[in-house]
């Protein structure tokens, strides 16, 4: 099976990229059809290792994802996971918090949505807005954490940094795999997609006036983007760069790095204890004496 080379994706431990440097329309070299060949391939594999991880039922997969609006968080979640078993796959995409999530500490509702023994579990968005959003707009940090507004400093936010090392760190510890995807756009293709869905009526609805707003905080989701990947990317939670321009390109990029990142489960179907084999024997017995 054809691969492409994804290990300049990820964010080694305390690299400080300047994501201004880094092709957001990079293709590796892969032409849309190859890719459209190599993605049902893996989609295949990734469908298969996601049934020896249900039936093992030891582990865990967290897959995240963050980006500017319009990347293609989206279509990359519903394209690479239209393989895979409903049950056992959960999808969550976190939205504004509630009050009665704002009355608890900011990890507090990513604990409750965090995948089973056996599942995969996918965030759209994540525990990484409290640093990313937050940070460009420090009054929801201060209104979260029930403090005032000067006290949103440097030492508050490497105080949240370590919280969610350790956060990822325990997780790992306990069973649960984690990539971290930041599906990467430029600026100019964020442009051109919002104006693709103000143009057709069917997309309309995904579009937001708000959108125009954050864009114009386009530098400063820049810098908390890159202060979060060089405080976070671990090698237990590592973050993926990942050229989103093409979204072709993204999906398979996503999808070839969660196949590697299931095969390092080393997973397995369990083997029944020779008692409960020789029970089998029995039953199969009993099932083939039966008269029709």
């Amino acid at each position: 099976m054809m691969t492409i080379d994804t290990s300049s994706f990820k964010v080694q431990e305390g690299a400080d990229l300047n994501l201004s440097h880094i092709n957001s329309s990079d293709t590796r070299g892969l032409s849309k059809e190859q890719s459209q060949v190599l993605l049902a391939e893996l989609k295949k594999e990734m469908s298969e290792l996601q049934d020896k991880l249900y039936a093992e039922n030891k582990k865990s997969l967290l897959i995240i994802f963050q980006a500017m609006d319009a990347a293609g968080k989206d279509s990359a979640i519903k394209h690479i996971m239209s393989g895979l078993n409903p049950q056992g796959c959960q999808v969550y995409s976190f939205k504004q918090p509630t009050t009665e999530e704002l009355d608890h500490e900011f990890l507090w509702r990513h604990y409750k949505a965090l995948p089973e023994r056996g599942r995969i579990g996918i965030h759209n968005r994540s525990h990484y807005e409290n640093v990313m959003i937050c940070k460009v707009h420090p009054k929801l940090a201060a209104n979260q954490s029930k403090i005032p507004l000067e006290e949103i400093d440097g030492s508050f936010w490497k105080s949240r940094y370590k919280s969610i090392v350790n956060f990822e760190d325990h997780l790992s510890a306990n069973g649960t795999v984690i990539i971290k995807f930041f599906l990467h756009i430029s600026k100019a293709e964020q442009k051109k997609r919002f104006l693709a869905r103000i143009d057709d009526p069917s997309k309309n609805w995904k579009f937001a006036e708000s959108d125009i707003v954050e864009r114009e905080q386009w530098d400063k989701y820049m810098h908390a983007y890159r202060d979060a990947f060089r405080e976070t990317s671990t090698k237990r939670a590592p973050w993926y760069v990942i050229p989103a321009d093409k979204k072709w390109f993204a999906r398979v990029a996503i999808c070839e790095l969660i196949v590697h990142a299931l095969k390092k489960m080393d997973l397995n179907y369990p083997v029944l204890p020779k008692e409960e084999l020789g029970s089998l024997e029995q039953s199969k017995a009993a099932l083939l004496a039966e008269k029709d």
